[in-house]
């Protein structure tokens, strides 16, 4: 019997290219390229070598040198090896400011062998998008949105119905990523009640100065869902 790592290894490296996108955009699939899966692989073999049912946390697509490079939702190559304990000889770079604020909240929450047990993290549409090689959201661009609006679609279908998530609520990372996640919702009918909060990156970027609010926040928000199973 197949594990959530294993569906969600086939989910995301199978996921399609889409055929056509507004001049200058592109897509990207990181998780195709033999380094990437291999840490994704290991991640997900440590962390849902299981069926358990857990809350989807949906960011907005991943950025090319987070996810792009580590497999891993939210994760740069210096939280993969210092949080989840997966070495990697990756580039560390500047610190991505997304995972920082993640993590905050993850070991708030007991760590990533207790939360992953809890929650899967990833994004609407599963793909890097890159304008002019630089990331770019798939809502930036209302041309982008209405091209990719079928995958972002069969994206949510697929996570939530071949990976086994929770139906009864889902939690929006960001509150503009919300507004099509409850559009989708509407139009998909996958679970009963969606949550939305602030983007990580939006509040380490303009509520620095908040950020023990803002991971109380989230922990108080999240516990609450643990505690719903």
């Amino acid at each position: 019997m197949s594990t959530l790592a294993d569906r969600l290894l086939h989910f995301l490296t199978t996921f399609p290219l889409p055929p056509v996108l507004p001049a200058g955009m592109e897509a990207v699939s990181p998780f195709r390229e033999p380094p990437v899966r291999e840490l994704l692989s290991r991640f997900a073999q440590k962390y849902y070598a299981d069926n358990q049912p857990r809350v989807a946390l949906l960011g907005i697509n991943p950025g090319r040198l987070g996810m792009g490079r580590t497999g891993v939702a939210f994760t740069d190559p210096a939280a993969l090896a210092e949080h989840c304990s997966i070495a990697n000889d990756l580039p560390r770079g500047r610190p991505e400011t997304s995972t920082q604020f993640v993590y905050k909240f993850i070991n708030a929450l007991g760590g990533p062998a207790e939360f992953y047990q809890h929650f899967y993290i990833s994004s609407l549409y599963p793909l890097v998008l890159l304008k002019n090689g630089l990331n770019y959201n798939y809502y930036d661009s209302q041309a982008l949105t209405k091209a990719l609006w079928p995958d972002i679609q069969l994206s949510l279908r697929q996570q939530v119905e071949e990976l086994g998530l929770r139906r009864d609520v889902a939690v929006s990372l960001g509150k503009r990523n919300g507004e099509f996640l409850k559009r989708l919702n509407a139009e998909l009918g996958l679970f009963d009640n969606v949550i939305v909060l602030d983007h990580p990156r939006y509040l380490m970027q303009y509520k620095s100065r908040e950020e023990a609010t803002n991971v109380a926040k989230y922990v108080q928000t999240l516990g609450g869902l643990i505690h719903a199973d």
